[in-house]
């Protein structure tokens, strides 16, 4: 993590020096002395990534490295907030003497210059031919899937909870941890049979430290809308209002990690026992819970894995396929009997043998390098299952690139089991400055690098897919997460720390005194208790709520933050909703990413004081958004995004920024001018909502030829308050006038006539088009030209009813999804032609269900008797059949 701390702050003097100069002028030469020793340090980190593993003196130096540049950091940052807000200075007395602090820094770093210095002068251990081998991930790759088939428990858990009962039938899955509980009930989760054969199913995560309160609250979110009155209730209350909606309901659900037979007991009193439709499946470490929740039925025991199955389980996950080099074969099977017959054990170090595998095509120095993870396992042979997996996680931690591992342990922010979305995650580790620079690429794809490195080293699992493809969301296993908490709060780190009440429920944790040294702070309960106890963290850069419940802060408490956290560089606040928006608040001159939710229908001109703000996200209750403050002068702003549509202010001959911007969303058709598209012009993702007509009928649209790069496009055609009938419009422009390299494009409320649709035909690169809720209207679809390069097409709610097609029209279609089309006859048969088709889905489009069984029928006709890449057409349909 030096690595990253010493980037951060060359970037921060560099700024400082470009942007804010008259800031720093009084002590320019320390800066410049400063500077000088931290291109030291960056080239001895670099140097020496490898070698830091075997030399624990060269550890020791890198850790000296880290602990003065975070001070130095801190100091700086310090020194900053000070020269721009003077009311500040009592705050950092408290904190540290800043002068005296710079002053004493500043020879700590000449200091440890001279050790490094005098490391260089043995220089043996530097290896600049390989200094960047282990630097950083490799190029992305599509993630495999990581998870073991259970084939035969879900085959019968399904039977089971499709069967009929006279009722409330209750399944168990038992096993100790890490044996693949909660994967095998998410595979029957997510069962076609499962999904379509109940009108309800919820997912719930219970685990140690759940509360009835979150957990009904959770499932009656799936039920109905939840109102600030739904949060006063008490928990019998909430229990009897679970039971009320789930009566009728032909319900299932998945209550994962049920520890004791007392949680099931605080649980199972919201379940109406009358209803024999309902089905429920828990998960749990202990046969008691199983035996208690229902004495019918057996539960279903998951067991460690044979030694045979552990062997060709880490042969998949190393080669990604049966089959080992002869040379690797008996390392490789001694490695295999070491993991316990653990899945996830057998993940990690799969994970580890198979980077050594790529990275080296010699083979004498990849049996090498596995011989060294045998023995580093097997000298934990004799310990107990849980702290050998607890040794494995660490190999698995230290066998991660130096520039990795901030990256690792910052997952812990998230709350357990949390669905982490992967934009909100890379912008996050971007603003903390984990990510490093490589010159041709831009920070969000390094970062997608990283995140893909560690998918593939399986410290991270994919959750969801975007129709691109792309990772979506993300999970990280609950052990993984316990060790990155463990890990990232020791006392040698000071890295992270998550704010919550201690097993008596009377305090808060961490104490005043932990608080001042930690580095990132999360806090998903209690939120309002915590602020009111005015927090002092002056060395915290994160302040991360992911609360269950909504929480409206009022002003003393928003108020809070910014008078205990001064140096915060992310501040993720949803979904508390702030009252207002109080003036201590934009003093926060460090932020790089804020997400706020309030009621306010615009920005205020002081947002421009966040020099450093680089991501802006804004959940408001108005239709629409005002944004006031100065973007253009905001230098490092890359994304912003409004959930309502936003009217951007006007550039002016001042204005120096715009060039970064990476996304840009919902803003108004009118803030689609040619100035802001030329200021914006290195945009990737832009969302457009409001009166289209005004955009694509008239020469306003001629401006989007000039967003080379731009690969996402949204337009969403909204009038209000005008009627529903002034929606339609006249047509789209040629298809020459839209970005070039167009990827993904979704229309909604356009009402255009099916005709147009031959013009996004024409968008040679378009991969995703995604029309939907009457983007086009009218009851004939008959195809014209092709679509060259589409894969992914998405229709919904519309009147179609009849569609004519062939294959040869749509060559690279992968995944067509048809919903509310219950006027469409049939699927042109033609579709069978398409070479890449493999995945139909219906949902309310029950004329044409006929057409897609013989669709699938011709594909399996088509694939008898040969090997398909695809592995078999799928077709899903909603609601099920009777």
């Amino acid at each position: 993590m030096a690595d990253a701390a010493v980037d951060f702050l060359l970037e921060n003097l560099h700024n400082l020096q470009i942007y804010h100069s008259h800031l720093i002028n009084k002590a320019k030469h320390r800066f410049e002395k400063l500077e000088s020793n931290l291109r030291l340090f960056k080239a001895f980190l670099k140097d020496s990534v490898k070698k830091r593993r075997e030399d624990e003196g060269l550890r020791d130096l890198a850790s000296e490295i880290r602990d003065v540049v975070y001070e130095a950091e801190d100091i700086i940052d310090a020194l900053v907030t000070q020269a721009a807000d003077s009311n500040t200075r009592s705050y950092f007395r408290r904190a540290f003497d800043t002068k005296v602090k710079f002053l004493n820094v500043v020879k700590d770093m000449e200091t440890i210059g001279a050790k490094v210095i005098e490391a260089y002068g043995n220089n043996t251990w530097i290896d600049f031919a390989d200094s960047d081998g282990d630097g950083g991930p490799e190029e992305s790759e599509v993630p495999r899937d990581n998870e073991l088939d259970f084939e035969d428990g879900a085959k019968e858990l399904i039977e089971y909870l499709l069967e009929e009962t006279q009722y409330l039938d209750v399944i168990s899955i038992i096993g100790m941890p890490s044996l693949g509980k909660t994967t095998l009930a998410k595979k029957i989760f997510h069962n076609q049979a499962i999904q379509y054969g109940f009108t309800v199913c919820i997912w719930v995560y219970v685990s140690q430290e759940f509360t009835k309160k979150g957990v009904f609250l959770a499932i009656l979110k799936e039920l109905t809308t939840i109102d600030e009155n739904m949060y006063r209730k008490s928990d019998q209350e909430l229990a009897e209002l679970v039971a009320t909606h789930l009566e009728r309901q032909k319900f299932f659900i998945v209550m994962d990690d049920v520890r004791t037979v007392d949680d099931w007991n605080k649980l199972q009193i919201a379940l109406p026992k009358s209803n024999n439709d309902g089905k429920v499946l828990i998960t749990s470490r202990h046969v008691e819970v199983a035996q208690f929740a229902n004495r019918d039925r057996l539960p279903h025991h998951l067991h460690p894995l044979t030694q045979d199955e552990s062997w060709s389980r880490l042969q998949y996950e190393v080669f990604g396929k049966a089959g080992c080099p002869p040379e690797l074969e008996v390392i490789g099977k001694l490695i295999a009997q070491q993991c316990c017959r653990i899945p996830l054990a057998i993940a990690l170090i799969g994970g580890i043998l198979g980077k050594t595998f790529k990275a080296s095509n010699d083979m004498k120095a990849t049996t090498s390098a596995w011989t060294e993870v045998f023995e580093s396992v097997n000298a934990h042979l004799n310990e107990d299952s849980e702290r050998r997996m607890e040794k494995i996680i660490r190999l698995s931690h230290d066998k991660l690139p130096y520039n990795l591992r901030s990256c690792f342990l910052y997952l812990a922010m998230f709350p357990e089991d949390f669905e982490i979305p992967v934009w909100k995650l890379i912008r996050m580790w971007i603003a903390q400055v984990f990510i490093q620079k490589r010159p041709g690429i831009s920070l969000e794809e390094t970062a997608e690098n990283y995140l893909q490195d560690l998918i593939r080293r399986n410290l991270l699992r994919v959750d969801k897919m975007r129709s691109d493809n792309e990772v979506k969301t993300c999970r990280i296993h609950h052990m993984l997460r316990k060790f990155c908490k463990k890990e990232a709060r020791s006392e040698r780190e000071n890295f992270l720390q998550e704010v919550k009440r201690n097993t008596e429920g009377l305090l808060i944790e961490p104490s005043v005194s932990d608080l001042e040294k930690i580095r990132h702070l999360c806090i998903h309960s209690d939120v309002l208790n915590f602020l009111s106890s005015q927090p002092f963290g002056p060395r915290v850069r994160s302040f991360v709520c992911f609360s269950k419940d909504t929480v409206t802060l009022a002003g003393q408490d928003i108020s809070s933050i910014p008078a205990g956290f001064k140096l915060l560089r992310v501040l993720e606040a949803m979904p508390t909703k702030f009252a207002r928006l109080p003036g201590e608040l934009l003093h926060l001159y460090h932020l790089r990413y804020i997400t706020l939710s309030f009621n306010l229908a615009f920005l205020p001109e002081s947002f421009s004081n966040f020099w450093n703000l680089q991501t802006l996200v804004i959940y408001t209750t108005s239709r629409a958004f005002d944004i006031k403050a100065d973007i253009w002068n905001m230098t490092q702003l890359r994304d912003l995004k409004t959930n309502a549509p936003a009217t951007l202010p006007k550039t002016g001959e001042s204005s120096k920024a715009g060039a970064k911007f990476q996304t840009l969303g919902r803003i108004s058709p009118h803030s689609c001018t040619k100035e802001v598209l030329e200021r914006a012009h290195n945009l990737k993702k832009l969302a457009i909502s409001g009166q289209l007509a005004w955009l694509l009928d008239g020469r306003s649209f001629d401006n989007m030829m000039k967003l080379e790069r731009l690969v996402k496009l949204k337009l969403e055609n909204e009038v209000y308050p005008n009627p529903p009938s002034r929606r339609q419009l006249r047509g789209l422009p040629p298809s020459y006038k839209f970005p070039p390299n167009l990827k993904s494009l979704t229309l909604a409320y356009t009402f255009l006539d099916w005709s147009h649709m031959s013009i996004l035909g024409l968008l040679d690169n378009l991969k995703v088009l995604k029309v939907k809720d009457r983007a086009f209207m009218g009851t004939c679809w008959e195809v014209a030209g092709r679509f060259r390069s589409l894969e992914f097409l998405h229709i919904a709610g519309t009147n179609l009813v009849t569609w004519v097609a062939l294959g040869y029209q749509f060559p690279r279609l992968r995944r067509l999804e048809l919903a509310i089309c219950d006027e469409l006859v049939e699927i042109p048969i033609g579709l069978v032609d398409a070479p890449n088709f493999q995945e139909l889905d219906l949902c309310h489009a029950e004329l044409a269900i006929a057409s897609a069984k013989k669709i699938q029928e011709a594909k399996q006709r088509m694939q008898e008797g040969e090997s398909s890449r695809f592995g078999g057409f799928k077709l899903s349909i909603f609601p099920p059949e009777e």
